[in-house]
């Protein structure tokens, strides 16, 4: 289920970045709000059928959006990382008994063997 959301919010995205590029410039943009504002904000002009479905593209964009945001978020639930990592995962550990349990004091770097109190740096030994 979440493959196909994605699918379909991935070619909603690559469909609204093309409507977009497609829709005529009006010259106005950001700098119409420069100067004088009011002829700006008052002549609107007629929604055109690339307008609507601009909005229309980016409302299923957005609703794809959250889907994909609510999927993830009950897949995520009630488990940790770190809790994924101490059971191991794999059946054929479990069966056995081996499993690799993530051992923390072996991802800390060495000790050092020289003088706790020297500079740190870097030896080509």
């Amino acid at each position: 289920m979440e493959n196909v959301v994605l699918i379909i919010h991935l070619l909603l995205a690559l469909a609204l970045i093309g409507v977009v590029l497609l829709q005529r410039s009006d010259g106005g943009g950001l700098g119409a709000m420069g100067g004088g504002g009011g002829g700006a904000i008052s002549t609107r002009s007629a929604a055109t059928g690339l307008g609507k479905l601009t909005w229309i593209l980016a409302i299923a964009f957005i609703c794809t959006s959250i889907t994909l945001t609510v999927i993830a978020a009950q897949n995520a639930s009630g488990s940790s990382i770190m809790d994924r990592l101490t059971t191991g995962g794999d059946a054929a550990t479990e069966e056995t008994g081996t499993g690799n349990a993530l051992d923390a004091d072996g991802l800390l770097p060495p000790p050092s063997s020289v003088d706790p109190n020297a500079p740190l740096l870097p030896r080509a030994d």
